[in-house]
């Protein structure tokens, strides 16, 4: 069951499922990685994003070693069954209890058990979607997708899919069975999965969830190089490319050739670099992250903004002159 909405959605891709263009991302309600998050907010912020029509969540056994993906159960339990979003969760990472040590493990057993662990956690019998979260370290890409079509065979999986795999790892795929769906990560700074990715996904009837949208909060507009120097240690980003060196500098220079544009549109940074994505004929919808009520009220309006060829233009202009990123500029 796909609870209704009264928001725009998309196809995705052969599965079936319309959704809204726009996803709760659950990350940051695992409780790590992105320093401390209360379950109580999470929970709240879940119940307002359904509130507001959006009809899927995103999570992942490895976010919080499966504490978000029991956040999300417990607020599934307490939802009446038409008001229960769709649940897509992802598999073949395998952390330390304490979140250190990540392994890509696609091993058959390995992966059945996390399946049935996901399964326990979220309180269901069958998972709405199931991707497998990066190419595995241990075992062949048809090894550990013919077990993700197997959980399929069996009604544990509705659908399935893959995560962080390239044009050539989805035909290998797709040469043993339909994939499904690609969740690949996509943002004005991050342009490289427009050039063969959305192209390939659109022409083989695979849906496409991009993740980090606004490139973990830089394209948000409240970011600054004191607040990139003052990440606790347990956040992701402290060391990642993009946070650091002549990189950031690039990141924030373009965050500010797009603020004239998003003010002329009175709208915020966010939702013009979410409606920026959404402008890619070959992307289904995107994954937005979600720590709380109003964050989801800050991102909201960007599921029905359609930017018009001038922003595009100017959006492109100011990503080649900043040198921002990688990849395509335009739609």
């Amino acid at each position: 069951m796909t609870m209704a909405t009264h928001l725009p959605t998309r196809p995705l891709g052969s599965t079936g499922l319309n959704v809204t263009r726009l996803g709760i991302g659950a990350w940051a309600m695992g409780g790590n990685m992105w320093g401390p998050q209360g379950d109580a907010e999470s929970d709240a912020a879940i119940r307002h994003a359904v509130d507001l029509g959006i009809n899927w969540i995103d999570t992942a056994a490895a976010y919080g070693v499966g504490h978000s993906e029991e956040v999300i159960g417990q607020t599934l339990k307490a939802l009446p069954a038409d008001r229960r979003p769709l649940v897509f969760t992802k598999c073949g990472v395998i952390r330390d209890k304490d979140g250190s040590n990540p392994r890509r493990i696609g091993d058959r057993q390995s992966l059945r058990t996390e399946l049935e662990h996901s399964l326990r956690r979220l309180g269901v019998e069958t998972i709405d979607l199931y991707q497998m979260h990066w190419p595995a370290n241990d075992v062949p890409l048809e090894d550990y997708w013919a077990t993700m079509l197997e959980f399929k065979a069996e009604g544990k999986a509705r659908h399935v899919g893959l995560s962080n795999h390239d044009a050539e790892q989805l035909a290998r795929a797709e040469a043993i069975g339909h994939v499904e769906t690609l969740q690949p990560p996509f943002s004005m700074i991050k342009r490289e999965t427009a050039a063969k990715i959305l192209p390939w996904c659109a022409a083989n009837g695979t849906g496409t969830l991009c993740y980090s949208p606004m490139q973990a909060g830089l394209l948000t507009g409240s970011f600054t190089r004191e607040r990139a120097a003052g990440l606790t240690a347990n956040d992701w980003r402290r060391t990642n490319p993009e946070f650091t060196g002549e990189n950031l500098d690039r990141n924030l220079a373009l965050v500010d050739a797009l603020r004239p544009i998003a003010a002329a549109r009175g709208v915020s940074l966010g939702t013009l670099a979410l409606a920026w994505v959404l402008a890619w004929a070959g992307l289904t919808a995107a994954i937005v992250g979600a720590r709380s009520p109003a964050q989801v009220d800050g991102w909201i309006g960007a599921v029905s903004l359609e930017l018009t060829p001038a922003e595009l233009d100017a959006i492109a202009k100011a990503i080649e002159t900043t040198g921002a990123g990688q990849g395509p500029t335009k739609p």
